[in-house]
């Protein structure tokens, strides 16, 4: 018999090592940003698909 092994990549992402950089540079007062764009790589990827979600659905209502 074959052996099937899956494997499955783990990890924070770009957008998570985004927000790590952009904390560490807070905390050692490197960049003087607001915490809003600190967080920027959190919350802005769910914003995007949040607002996509909000077109498709808008658009669907309206075509039917």
């Amino acid at each position: 018999m074959k052996d099937s092994k899956t494997q499955t990549s783990g990890g924070i992402g770009f957008c998570g090592a985004l927000a790590i950089a952009f904390i560490v540079l807070k905390l050692m007062g490197i960049i003087a940003w607001s915490w809003w764009w600190v967080l920027a790589p959190l919350w802005v990827p769910l914003a995007v698909v949040l607002v996509i979600a909000a077109i498709l659905g808008l658009i669907s209502v309206l075509t039917d």
